[in-house]
């Protein structure tokens, strides 16, 4: 048994993260906190976890006991947290998987330059935690940065692609459509019911915090500097994500290729489902699920490529990927309690 903890379980990701860790045959939770529910019961919060996780919720002020008493710490916190903690524990064996941005890049001035935050733990050995396209550099890291929920969609749908070269990496344009969910679980008039409800609408047009984590990653696949479009969207369900690449084909570029691209990639993956082309994903169907489902069409008369990608945002979008991470880094089969139907209807 590896020993965890959970540093913010009270969040929606935090809640998710316990929710797949209880299944967990080789995963013992030690620890779980909140700064604003210490003493209180998890499930006190979470009734859904009433009999399955009554631990009582503990204080970051024991983090150095915590981080003693624990192999891996998962942190769930909202970014700018995550490197107090990892400064705290830099001389513990501990190993952190951050959900949040604070150890994402590795240049950490993009982080301070979108973030506007200074980073305090610039020195820390760091990878991204994307499973598909880092496994290796994963298996021996002290610190993963757990992709971005946007950014996991929207990766996934344009690796192969970038990664062969079958497009234009600057002409990238990506919409993506979450559910509310992925702006957490604090109270906020734009995700009050009436406000949310029968409407859908886009927000940080051109700023949003995911675009360069976007660009980082399909430049480590390309070698190529990438400048993106991204658009995200809110839409009024609990959660999911639904990502819309568009991209310029190369000259002489086939379908038969870029089939080819997204096998060669992904065939043997474990959760994601190639739908080929002509498909059209639905959130629907990974609710609940780690699979990313990936689709894609080709606009003969534009000569774009057009990749549609879904995931549910609080799994393979957050807390089932750092799961994934968990198995890979503890040397664990990569589906340990991951493997589960999608929820549905």
């Amino acid at each position: 048994m590896v020993k965890v903890s959970v540093i913010g379980a009270t969040g929606y990701a935090g809640a998710e993260l316990l929710s797949i860790l209880l299944r967990h045959p080789q995963a013992q939770i030690a620890h779980i906190t909140s700064e604003s529910h210490t003493g209180k019961k998890i499930s006190e919060l979470y009734p859904h976890l009433r009999g399955l996780c009554d631990m009582t919720l503990e204080s970051l002020a024991e983090i150095e006991k915590i981080g003693s008493d624990s192999e891996f710490i998962f942190i769930a916190l909202p970014h700018g947290h995550a490197m107090d903690v990892g400064l705290k524990l830099e001389k513990f064996p501990v190993r952190i998987i951050d959900l949040g941005a604070d150890y994402r890049f590795s240049d950490v001035s993009i982080y301070e330059a979108w973030y506007n935050v200074e980073h305090k733990h610039k020195n820390a050995q760091r990878v991204y935690g994307l499973a598909e396209i880092y496994r290796n550099e994963i298996r021996e890291a002290k610190i993963i940065g757990n992709a971005g929920c946007f950014t996991t969609a929207s990766i996934l749908a344009l690796a192969p692609l970038v990664k062969h070269h079958l497009i234009d990496s600057n002409s990238i344009i990506v919409d993506a459509a979450s559910g509310v969910s992925g702006a957490g679980r604090g109270l906020k008039l734009g995700n009050h019911f009436p406000e949310l409800y029968d409407n859908f609408k886009a927000y940080n047009v051109a700023r949003h915090r995911h675009t360069p984590e976007i660009e980082q990653a399909l430049k480590d696949l390309s070698g190529e500097e990438t400048i993106i479009n991204f658009t995200p969207h809110l839409v009024p369900m609990s959660r999911g994500i639904l990502a819309t690449c568009y991209a310029s084909i190369k000259e002489k570029v086939s379908d038969d290729m870029i089939d080819a691209a997204f096998q060669k990639m992904y065939g043997a993956e474990k959760f994601i489902r190639l739908l080929g082309k002509n498909s059209y994903p639905e959130t629907k169907f990974v609710r609940g699920s780690n699979f990313c489902d990936i689709g894609w069409h080709i606009d003969e008369r534009t000569r774009r490529v057009i990749i549609l990608s879904a995931i549910d945002n609080l799994v393979k979008g957050a807390a089932g990927q750092a799961v994934q991470n968990f198995n890979i880094a503890a040397g664990f089969y990569e589906g340990v309690a991951l493997e589960v139907v999608p929820l549905y209807p």
